[in-house]
């Protein structure tokens, strides 16, 4: 019996089929010259993947089925303290939520700004870095099946400051997200807030340090001072970094779900009619 269950196995791994993997700088990221090293993974004490060690930044597509799509799309950025990406609970099980509910995801490998010798900057290389994969899904948008009209970003933790400098730092309409989800994000000094700053989803749990679970409440102040439309999630007795895990209990495991419900409110999940034609 043994020896039948193992080509079993082997063929549903080899019928699943990997991500894909798009880099932003094919021919190398302009600030990552003569740094050839290869991305470092390890296993957290949870089982977590975290990388480490990242010179080519790149995206990792994940697209729900032709039938399901919706046509939106967002970049997902983890987190990690900008000295690591944790990949599991922050990326991998979010886009995987997300295209099995009709949304493109694509996983952003960021630079880290705070790794040990990083020459990189949050406000130049890691948000640079977001502009990019937004430019590259813009571009791609028949092959990956989205409407470059409804391309937002998400970030957790760090890469929540990284989303919400592309939310805030865009110089161009073809720079600007459509929309931002800021999940228990470490908070820009300025977001340089605007009436058209893209609307906003904030989450984050009650018992996170002051400056998230005081200063994202604080954020959505300013943000409807200045004109945006916001919808905040404070979550009771939740810390930092829930983000999509099956050890979720209670009403922050069905943040995402709110998150998607408020995509539609919005109309960003509407049918494609005759004014949005049919995606190929």
């Amino acid at each position: 019996m043994r020896f039948l269950i193992a080509p079993l196995l082997l063929a549903r791994i080899v019928c699943a089929a990997d991500p894909q993997v798009v880099y932003l700088w094919p021919e190398g990221a302009p600030g990552s010259e003569g740094k050839t090293g290869d991305e470092t993974m390890r296993i957290g004490p949870g089982g977590d993947h975290i990388i480490s060690n990242v010179h080519r930044p790149s995206i990792i597509v994940y697209l729900p089925s032709r039938e399901t799509s919706t046509g939106a799309g967002v970049i997902v950025m983890p987190g990690g303290g900008h000295q690591d990406l944790w990949m599991d609970h922050e990326g991998y099980n979010v886009a995987k939520w997300l295209a099995d509910h009709g949304v493109a995801a694509f996983i952003l490998k960021y630079r880290l700004a705070r790794a040990q010798g990083s020459t990189y900057t949050v406000e130049g290389t890691s948000l640079g870095d977001a502009q990019r994969a937004l430019a590259v899904v813009r571009g791609r948008t028949a092959e990956f099946r989205v409407d470059p009209a409804r391309i937002g970003v998400m970030g957790f933790s760090a890469g929540g400051e990284v989303a919400a400098l592309a939310a805030s730092r865009w110089e161009t309409p073809d720079a600007k997200p459509a929309f931002q989800a800021l999940i228990y994000p470490a908070l820009p000094k300025d977001m340089r807030l605007s009436k058209d700053t893209p609307p906003a989803f904030l989450a984050c749990g009650e018992n996170d340090r002051q400056g998230i679970s005081q200063g994202l409440p604080e954020l959505y102040v300013a943000m409807k001072k200045a004109g945006v439309s916001a919808e905040l999630h404070v979550f009771a007795g939740v810390g930092h970094g829930f983000g999509v895990r099956d050890s979720n209990k209670g009403e922050v495991a069905g943040w995402i779900a709110r998150f998607h419900e408020w995509l539609g409110g919005r109309g960003i999940l509407q049918p494609l009619t005759a004014t949005r034609p049919p995606l190929p």
